[in-house]
């Protein structure tokens, strides 16, 4: 993804705070769920989490699989399965995807139990850290787990602030912790996709020029995706489609002039919600183009 002219690295002094708090925490729990984001596994997954597993088991969830181009996702479970990688692939408002957790989560939690068995103890509770960047659907995850309310959730980064035990299956306690982005994206157009897929605060962005790098893409990988859904032209430059979607939608300043930074919501708030179809920005490595 090009990335010329739109740099975004975003780390509030809070996520400093949650990081220092998540390795001090990792001592008291027994396994880690990641969730990354299915549009973009590599750019969602945070490297200084990974950095704390240390040896901890670990299952990595593919979330949001609903929003993303189920073809791709289906190579990214091959991909990670096959570096023998414990993954799941969810939309973690179904509540059919519980199974699939539970599951997971009782068989990474069989040898530890025998072997707590063989040395007397019993009904330890198991505790595990659910981990990931911003808006990635941690609380809602842990909702649909724990069958109630019991973290709070929200449509935008950073909504979970504190930490909290919550019980979940049979002696299993969830530590839920706030979602925490790294303190510099080497690589520019990480912080595009995550901006892109609202792991990142629009209030920091400038969403016109996110807009338009989101409809490079479309245009480059998706084509007719942006056309069909708007009723327009796409073959022209990016700042002219988001112009024609401002156009076709009504979003108009004084004057009939079109409106870009209403259109960019438009468009942004629609990409992120699959109205224009489910995208992937990021295949697995030996899929690239």
């Amino acid at each position: 993804m090009d990335n010329k002219d739109l740099i975004i690295n975003w780390y509030p002094g809070h996520m400093t705070k949650a990081m220092r708090s998540m390795k001090e925490d990792i001592r008291l729990v027994d396994l880690i769920i990641e969730l990354v984001d299915a549009r973009a596994p590599v750019s969602s997954e945070n490297p200084d989490i990974a950095a704390l597993c240390n040896g901890k088991k670990r299952i990595l969830i593919l979330n949001k699989a609903d929003l993303a181009d189920e073809s791709v996702t289906t190579l990214w479970s091959s991909y990670y399965k096959s570096r023998g990688v414990d993954v799941i692939v969810t939309d973690s408002r179904k509540s059919n995807d519980k199974k699939q957790i539970e599951d997971a989560v009782k068989k990474a939690f069989a040898e530890k139990r025998e072997r707590d068995k063989k040395r007397g103890i019993l009904n330890r509770p198991l505790r595990i850290m659910i981990a990931g960047i911003p808006n990635v659907g941690k609380s809602t995850l842990i909702n649909t787990l724990a069958k109630k309310s019991a973290a709070k959730t929200g449509d935008k980064p950073g909504v979970t602030k504190g930490k909290q035990w919550i019980k979940v299956m049979g002696g299993v306690e969830l530590l839920d912790t706030p979602g925490v982005l790294w303190p510099k994206f080497d690589d520019p157009s990480v912080g595009i996709k995550l901006a892109l897929i609202g792991s990142i605060n629009d209030n920091i962005i400038e969403l016109s020029e996110l807009a338009c790098k989101g409809i490079e893409y479309l245009v480059n990988n998706y084509p007719c995706a942006v056309g069909g859904c708007y009723g327009i032209n796409e073959s022209c430059a990016p700042y002219e489609v988001l112009a024609g979607i401002a156009s076709a939608r009504n979003l108009l300043k004084t004057g009939a002039e079109p409106d870009l930074d209403r259109a960019a919501k438009l468009f942004l708030s629609d990409l992120r919600a699959a109205k224009i179809g489910r995208i992937s920005f990021e295949r697995p490595p030996y899929e690239q183009a």
